[in-house]
């Protein structure tokens, strides 16, 4: 079977000196040169357009396994290996072709709860929240009594120990949909079936994280302080230490003010900041003091990392805020 690549963006930066300065430009596949500009992804629930504009330099390593994601897919055309082309395509930023790609994944492979998933995860990712919501119901109900599906990680842990399933992140970001449209209850009942395939203590976490919020926000305080009773500091957790940690500072183990001690400026850290200034701001926003809530979300949005949960949803509770 020949295997087209025209349909896929393959990105290799050429550096060429012009005026004695050096430009960057982009190559396809077919040898199209265009400029590196910044691409629109969608609108903030603030209004504000998202854009990407992939750095040649900065995510290098993520252009060459993007690279060699399409190549994989030229020699085996495969559900794994279509899926992996939008994963990469995702990493750098280009939700568009991403949800182009996966939407290919679906029309091929209509059986396939994986892709839907994925698809889900970055219609999330630019604030289309009924579409995700719509793919991760056909998720669920592909994945009926499916064995627990290991997902293998496309930006590895520091143990470079894949932690989550399929499973898991289907019904986990099902419930993130449904909370950033606020709608509470739908969000509870998929973090109910979430915490059934959270089988280790960081997906436990990431779940109870966001099981105690959405109660909090249902005003049944008690009940999400039961939810996370059994958080304790013994628990191993290796990659969701900020969900972990904003569990510790509602259970009064932890003060407030430490989930905040990430430099906010290095990128490494921009992942931690947004999740962990989200929780803390949430946990101020519960307390009624909105003017803490107000200046901790507004600092999150100045990271610029527009696709994190974190920061998506410091945007739902500023314009919430806004229209107060």
């Amino acid at each position: 079977m020949k295997i087209s690549l025209g349909f896929f963006t393959l990105i290799v930066f050429l550096m060429f000196s012009c005026d004695g300065s050096s430009v960057q430009r982009e190559v396809n596949k077919n040898g199209f040169i265009v400029e590196n500009e910044s691409v629109f992804q969608g609108f903030s629930l603030l209004g504000d357009s998202l854009n990407t504009t992939v750095d040649s330099a900065a995510q290098k390593d993520q252009i060459l396994k993007l690279e060699e994601a399409e190549l994989a897919y030229a020699e085996d055309p495969s559900l794994d290996n279509l899926i992996w082309i939008g994963r990469r395509e995702a990493y750098l930023g280009r939700h568009d072709l991403a949800i182009r790609t996966f939407t290919k994944a679906i029309r091929e492979f209509p059986e396939s709860y994986e892709a839907l998933r994925h698809r889900g995860h970055r219609y999330v990712s630019i604030r289309k929240f009924d579409q995700a919501i719509a793919d991760f119901q056909k998720a669920v109900k592909l994945m009926e009594g499916k064995p627990i599906q290991i997902e293998q990680d496309g930006m590895p842990n520091k143990l470079n120990i894949p932690l989550s399933n399929v499973q898991f992140n289907v019904w986990y970001h099902l419930g993130l949909a449904h909370y950033l449209k606020q709608d509470w209850q739908a969000a509870l009942d998929a973090y109910v079936q979430c915490l059934e395939v959270s089988d280790n203590d960081d997906l436990k976490a990431a779940t109870l994280d966001w099981y105690y919020m959405t109660l909090v926000k249902m005003g049944k305080k008690e009940e999400a302080l039961q939810a996370i009773r059994t958080v304790n500091t013994k628990m191993e957790i290796i990659e969701n230490d900020a969900y972990f940690k904003r569990i510790l500072m509602y259970k009064g183990e932890l003060n407030p003010e430490s989930l905040l001690s990430v430099e906010s400026n290095a990128d490494d850290q921009k992942l931690q900041y947004v999740t962990q200034g989200y929780g803390l701001g949430n946990y101020y926003l519960a307390k009624g003091d909105t003017s803490q809530a107000r200046f901790i979300f507004e600092n999150v949005l100045k990271t610029g990392y527009w696709s994190a949960f974190g920061y998506i949803a410091s945007e739902m509770e500023l314009a919430n805020l806004i229209d107060e």
